[in-house]
């Protein structure tokens, strides 16, 4: 395995030339388009067939919304233990909410694959965001609490969902002790019935972090209690916010750092970005808005404007500028195979359990590649 930067003058035949490697297989894995044009600066998985010497198992669990590409789901299952169809909402009095779409296809698919579907339970408003009013009723009010996990119970059963993802954001600092008493609650049903509980948790990187994020979770009560957990070690960069890395790799270390001091690492899954933005520039604060692309459109964005790629070795990012049809400057921050080895690498590391991937709407196939060629994923 091996990982080529585009230098200029470079095509992709001499380029497989060089490395001795099948032209067709770079293609495939890389996705390149037809006339395979290439940025400089664009990083390229050159796959040779072997496994990694170091290679241990992982646990792979990735976010689908039910509008997924049949297609692409497809060729992301055979890289995956678990899959998690998002979302499930609640009403007040604890009805579960379906999702808009039927995610019945993306069970089946799953089963079929032998994955795990995973049923993600979130406390969405009727606003579409995460609503901490109805967190509180949930987490607060016993009856309502038994209703929900008798509907969750319930849905496992009809659907045929394996586990539960809990994805509350934005809890009150107050309600930190009643959500965990609600997981607390949940698991110990669910492990009745043979089902397991994940939580999702907000990147901390100390117990007395401040922020609306942060300080309604207890990681060391949670990482207790819960099966296991998926740190949220993405959205640095992010929609409203100023032009940076999603995930830079600096900001997630010092995330894990911290977590495997509150829960064992063989419980902590790390969240990885299947994304990035393309911000117009000058930014703005509370005006300017990033678009969400894929990684494979990243590049495809950066060849058609013929911009050079620059990788950040702190943030172990990459990221490009051009300017668009119109005259607008835009700076684009995204993942590679470059930023996907440094994830891994920090997996291996800290011996974490496993990585979750938010979300599985675009393929990105040699990051696939590449998780197989360095870890036995767990089925």
């Amino acid at each position: 395995m091996d990982i080529y930067v585009v230098q200029t003058g470079d095509t992709i035949d001499l380029i497989a030339e060089r490395a001795g490697a099948d032209v067709q297989k770079i293609i495939y894995d890389n996705q390149l388009v037809y006339p395979f044009a290439l940025a400089v600066g664009q990083a390229l998985l050159i796959d040779d067939n072997t496994a990694a010497k170091d290679r241990r198992s992982l646990y792979v669990n990735g976010f689908a919304y039910p509008f997924i590409s049949g297609w692409v789901l497809r060729q992301t299952l055979p890289y995956l233990s678990a899959i998690s169809s998002f979302s499930y909402g609640f009403t007040p009095e604890g009805e579960l909410i379906d999702p808009v779409l039927a995610d019945d296809f993306i069970i089946e698919e799953a089963l079929d694959a032998d994955v795990r579907p995973i049923l993600t339970l979130t406390p969405f408003g009727e606003d579409g965001k995460f609503n901490n009013s109805l967190i509180s009723v949930v987490v607060n009010d016993a009856a309502v609490q038994a209703t929900l996990i008798d509907n969750l119970i319930n849905k496992m059963y009809e659907k045929g969902f394996k586990g539960v993802n809990i994805d509350f954001e934005y809890i009150l600092k107050e309600d930190r002790d009643a959500f965990t008493a609600f997981v607390a609650a949940t698991v110990a049903r669910m492990r009745q019935e043979g089902f397991d509980v994940s939580v999702d948790l907000a990147p901390k990187n100390s117990s007395t972090q401040q922020g609306l994020l942060y300080e309604g979770k207890d990681y060391a009560a949670l990482g207790r209690i819960a099966d296991h957990v998926l740190v949220m070690t993405y959205e640095w960069g992010y929609t409203y916010g100023p032009p940076m890395a999603v995930a830079p790799i600096n900001q997630v270390r010092k995330v894990i750092e911290y977590a495997v001091t509150q829960i064992d690492s063989d419980k902590i899954d790390l969240g990885i970005p299947n994304y990035g933005y393309d911000w117009p520039l000058p930014y703005e604060r509370g005006k300017t808005k990033a678009k969400t692309i894929g990684n494979v459109e990243a590049v495809r964005i950066a060849i058609d404007n013929g911009a050079q790629i620059m990788f950040d070795e702190t943030a172990m990012s990459p990221y490009f500028t051009y300017t668009d049809s119109e005259g607008t400057l835009h700076e684009v921050w995204f993942e590679d195979v470059r930023s996907m080895s440094a994830k891994f690498n920090l997996i291996k590391e800290f011996n974490l359990r496993g990585a979750g991937y938010w979300q599985l709407m675009q393929l990105f196939r040699a990051n696939w590649v590449l998780l197989n060629h360095e870890f036995d994923i767990i089925s």
